[in-house]
């Protein structure tokens, strides 16, 4: 059984359907802790730090993107935490799941950068690709 799961999320509607299907597989354990993680993706993160006040203020400003995602892990009563990473958003997610031996990682096919996905490849098939844990990938 999965305890210890990865969601990798954007707060695109590919991540939030990946979200439900967390809660589908973590109500089958309740001991399942999920780590939410989210990248500050490098092409991004500097007009960020640019744009922001501080770094609190650009921590809230990225937390915002998945508040329907928490809100949802919230609402079913499950075990989360989020982590934000820094870097470029296939590796960043692959990397940290290695890392931290997961027992599974799940993501949604498509992010918020479609055009950067079509340019670069697809976040989710490098994460197949190096991912050592078992890789759910949700339409």
């Amino acid at each position: 059984m999965f305890k210890k799961i990865l969601l990798a999320a954007d707060g695109s509607e590919h991540s939030i359907r990946a979200t439900k299907e967390v809660i589908k597989i973590s109500s089958l354990n309740l001991n399942a802790t999920v780590t939410v993680v989210l990248v500050a993706d490098y092409s991004q993160s500097k007009s960020d730090v640019l744009h922001s006040g501080s770094s609190v203020e650009l921590n809230m400003k990225r937390r915002k993107k998945i508040v329907a995602i928490e809100d949802l892990l919230k609402r079913e009563n499950i075990n989360y935490r989020v982590i934000i990473l820094h870097g470029v958003p296939g590796p960043a997610i692959f990397e940290y799941a290695n890392k931290e031996k997961f027992d599974l990682l799940v993501i949604g096919s498509r992010g918020l950068n479609t055009l950067q996905e079509m340019m670069l490849g697809s976040v989710s098939h490098k994460v197949i690709k190096r991912a050592d844990c078992p890789v759910l990938v949700v339409k």
